[in-house]
């Protein structure tokens, strides 16, 4: 399985990129909004796209809407992986229709792991309904 993950904390990115590949993944890292959409836009279609909100100059709820707009991956499963809990966020993201939203500062990457698999078989599920 594909996943591009999104933030612009390079040891963050470094580490759930050791956990999930570890896991079997093909992983691809992008350090910000900008990088996501040159990866993206030189043919990688992640299967989970996982997003950090909070990043300087374009932030991951505005990149979400460009893909969307744009789309740029029509069957990704997209997630909110970030530290902002406050509902101004999640409203935002959950207008995009985004298929999860993970808080980062209360999940260790094992649970991050479980999660990413559990959204991603339960938005499959309800895309062959």
């Amino acid at each position: 399985m594909n996943i591009l993950f999104v933030d612009d904390d390079s040891f963050l990115l470094d580490m759930y990129s050791l956990k999930f590949t570890k896991n079997g993944f093909t992983v691809r890292t992008a350090q910000g909004s900008e990088d996501a959409l040159k990866i993206i836009h030189e043919g990688f279609q992640p299967d989970v796209l996982l997003v950090d909100v909070v990043m300087p100059g374009m932030d991951g709820v505005d990149l979400i809407s460009t893909i969307r707009k744009e789309d740029l991956t029509p069957n990704a499963v997209i997630i909110m992986l970030t530290n902002q809990g406050l509902s101004d966020d999640i409203i935002r993201a959950k207008k995009l229709n985004v298929d999860g939203y993970i808080i980062k500062a209360t999940t260790i990457p094992s649970e991050v792991l479980s999660e990413v698999n559990r959204i991603y078989k339960n938005s499959k599920a309800s895309q062959k309904k």
